[in-house]
């Protein structure tokens, strides 16, 4: 496994697809299969490109920033700063695992609202 070209690869696919390009995020970054577990998202590639299809047509002026990436074995964490129409912010930590030849076969996530007000004064990355 090549972690830094899966952890380039892993953001480029993301950036991608949440910019609005989610057919072309796949067809470069995505293996044979994509098992999705996100419940809002519906299993494997065509309801990947639904989805932020649907999202970029809803909200085009959202924007993300990749924090952190980290890589072990075949799987590459992200973990972004999601801003949406409003000033609506979200953390997000999303997990892709890769195949052989480096392309991205399935996908888990967490999102959490960013909170107006926090008990300490650490930011949430």
């Amino acid at each position: 496994m090549n972690l830094e070209q899966n952890k380039q690869n892993a953001i480029a696919f993301y950036r991608t697809a949440y910019e609005g390009d989610p057919r072309g995020a796949v067809e470069q970054y995505v293996g044979a299969q994509y098992i999705q577990h996100n419940p809002d998202v519906a299993d494997g590639t065509e309801g990947f490109i639904s989805y932020f299809e649907r999202m970029q047509q809803e909200y085009p002026d959202k924007s993300i920033e990749f924090v952190r990436c980290i890589a072990e074995g075949d799987l590459v964490a992200l973990h972004t700063h999601q801003t949406w129409p409003g000033n609506d912010q979200y953390v997000t930590m999303d997990f892709f695992r890769f195949d052989e030849q480096g392309k991205i076969v399935e996908h888990w996530d967490a999102i959490q609202q960013i909170p107006k007000q926090s008990a300490n004064p650490n930011t949430m990355y």
